[in-house]
């Protein structure tokens, strides 16, 4: 093929003779939009200008069309393979029963592999190319905020196919990634056979926690046992560290038969055949190093994004990376973070340990013993299915009119999580959203109910987004980390819906500080995960065994920077123990922006209603974050209200 610069430029000139120059800066933007991702099997330069001058759109009822044909056909091929997709994966992500090698293959499937190569073999990419506008992160935010809401749909159309990625790359990338997350989804530890130095179990018959989430959440609850808590607290964290360095024996891991000491490492087994004794070695990072990898595979086709790094903050965040590093350490580095550390050691009476971390004892539920919540929860929610039919009553609870919670709960399922849980989504008007939480043997617990909280704040999101938004291109919301915002909305007010709290000014004042103590411990995680695959990105060729001593080395660098400070204690790992970090792709800081936006939702909706807020949020979709950020509450994303109402609720405390 000669030269695609001449037939670009001559394509330009006929189109603009004729349909006119005031067509002159769609047609130049896409002609070139198209040129960009042309190859030898798409034609010759003739069919490149033959195709351009067959396709091009002026007139504005055409226009219109060819905007609607495209809006209803994404929505059928997308919604119909994800429906697909939750049915192949079933097996993975919920525990209904045994799973069975061939459940794999099935999760290894992936349907939308080659959807974009099929758009563009068939040139009905190029048509989103030629007709609809690519725009850069720049451009959105600073100009986005007078864009009419049409505009907005056929951007996110055509970045649709901005890139042109082979299907066997995108299926690759998918096997990596459900082979990731099937080692996250299988890794738990039969707490009734952990054992301490004394030789017995301090943990209930039958507890069986996940890593990391059932680990963190255990520590978390053992808050409220004081003295006795804090032993069993040493040694999960014991076990978190024996993880994080792969020293956990091979045996002690998803082995009800095992008996294991985390202090001494010693492992035997209670039915009388020995465990595997071995360390894991580098499984975990054996692990994660594939989904870099994988991702490498990507980034030749992104050259505009050549690296997942490039792809999470500038297509996927639509926020500059060096803002979000800044927005973290802003909250890291906030000298009320001290004030809030000594309140803690005195709290609990003793020096901090880097597992405070997750201290609970601010939340209005965090001096409750979790055998009393979960009687609560018991109560109210024996199992799931109890949970489900509540669903409208629990809307109800939280502002919902009984019409909206009804419409609501048409469109969630709730199902039992094979992890610790998660919310599914639809991808098509009328399938419903999948709302998935971990429940143990003997029904319904605290754990699971605040996290079906969590999800259920997913989930009316996903509602509300998908079936009442009015360009299907701008279904969503911008980013992960604003349906993380509505979540942890959500997840705040589990205890309001078992009819726990009460409302005065210092009961406000502690809640502040556990979403700003819980916002810093994410913040120091997202900082570990944004550097850990800025390392591997400047180190292609190191493997497992050097990521394993990059991730001790850079967990301690983060600890000793951000934490230390504040506990008297360095080099501590504990941060690399989030499962997140190993199967989704530098997902974190979307946890930590939630935090933070999620306070500032929060905030503004302290005199408004809930229910009325969110649906109107949500159905502003997925435009760029900041611009989204000024149309629903009016300001930017900002740690400040976080900071600033910490501050007033230390001298509330205080006095």
């Amino acid at each position: 093929m000669s030269s695609i610069v001449a037939a670009t430029r001559d394509t330009i000139e006929w189109l603009i003779n004729q349909h006119g120059i005031d067509q002159k800066s769609r047609i130049d933007r896409g002609v070139r939009q198209v040129a960009a991702r042309w190859t030898d099997p798409d034609g010759d330069n003739n069919a490149f200008r033959e195709f351009c001058q067959t396709h091009f759109v002026s007139q504005e009822d055409q226009l219109t069309a060819l905007r609607a044909r495209f809006q209803h056909h994404l929505e059928s091929v997308y919604g119909n393979l994800h429906r697909a997709y939750r049915d192949l994966n079933w097996m993975l992500h919920v525990d209904a029963g045994d799973m069975q090698p061939v459940d794999t293959l099935f999760a290894n499937v992936d349907l939308f592999a080659h959807v974009q190569e099929d758009f563009f073999k068939t040139k009905l990419a190029f048509v989103v190319l030629l007709n609809f506008p690519l725009v850069t992160m720049e451009e959105k935010n600073t100009h986005g905020n007078d864009w009419a809401r049409e505009y907005w749909a056929d951007i996110r159309l055509a970045e649709k196919f901005e890139e042109r990625i082979p299907g066997e790359v995108r299926q690759k990338r998918t096997e990596v990634y459900t082979a990731a997350e099937d080692y996250v989804y299988s890794y738990n530890i039969h707490m009734d056979g952990v054992i301490d130095s004394s030789g017995k179990s301090p943990f209930p018959q039958g507890m069986k926690l996940i890593s990391h989430w059932g680990l963190r959440d255990e520590i978390k609850a053992q808050y409220a046992e004081g003295k006795k808590g804090y032993a069993k607290q040493q040694l999960i964290h014991r076990i978190m560290q024996r993880i994080i360095k792969q020293e956990i024996p091979l045996g002690a891991i998803n082995n009800p038969d095992a008996q294991w000491n985390p202090l001494s490492n010693e492992i035997s087994g209670r039915n009388g055949e020995m465990p595997n004794s071995e360390p894991e070695a580098n499984r975990r990072y054996e692990c994660l190093w594939s989904t870099f990898e994988a991702e490498k595979l990507m980034d030749p086709y992104t050259p505009s994004t050549p690296s997942l790094v490039d792809r999470r903050f500038k297509s996927n965040r639509e926020i500059p990376e060096e803002k979000v590093e800044a927005l973290l350490k802003t909250i890291l580095t906030a000298p009320v973070m001290k004030d809030i550390a000594d309140l803690i050691r005195k709290r609990v009476g003793r020096p901090l340990e880097a597992f405070d971390i997750w201290y609970s004892g601010f939340s209005s539920g965090g001096s409750m013993p979790e055998t009393e919540l979960d009687h609560h929860v018991q109560t109210a929610y024996p199992d799931l299915v109890t949970f489900e039919k509540s669903l409208a009553d629990i809307l109800r609870s939280l502002g919902f009119s009984q019409r909206k919670a009804r419409y609501l709960k048409r469109y969630i399922r709730v199902d039992a999580a094979r992890g610790a849980g998660h919310a599914l989504g639809a991808q098509m008007r009328r399938d419903t959203a999948h709302l998935r939480t971990r429940v143990p043997e003997g029904g319904m617990d605290y754990k699971g109910f605040n996290t079906a909280m969590h999800e259920l704040g997913h989930s009316v999101e996903q509602v509300f987004s998908l079936n009442d938004i009015d360009y299907y291109t701008l279904e969503g919301v911008p980013n992960t980390a604003f349906t993380e915002a509505f979540a942890f909305v959500f997840q705040d007010k589990d205890l309001e819906v078992l009819g726990l709290t009460e409302k005065n000014p210092e009961v406000e004042a502690l809640n502040t500080l556990h979403t700003l103590w819980q916002t810093l411990e994410i913040c120091g995680v997202s900082l570990l995960d944004m550097y850990i695959w800025r390392w591997m990105y400047a180190n292609p060729h190191a493997g497992p065994e050097k990521l394993k001593e990059a991730m001790l080395q850079l967990s301690a660098e983060v600890w000793n920077s951000s934490f230390a400070p504040l506990f008297g204690r360095v080099d501590q790992h504990i941060l690399a123990i989030y499962s997140h970090i190993l199967y989704c792709g530098m997902y974190i800081p979307d946890y930590a922006l939630g935090h933070i936006m999620a306070f500032q939702i929060e905030h503004y909706l302290k005199d408004r209603k809930l229910a009325r807020e969110m649906e109107r949020m949500c159905k502003l979709g997925s435009i760029a974050p900041d611009v989204w950020m000024q149309k629903a509450i009016g300001e930017s994303i900002s740690a400040e209200p976080l900071l600033t109402k910490a501050a007033e609720a230390l001298k509330i405390l205080k006095s």
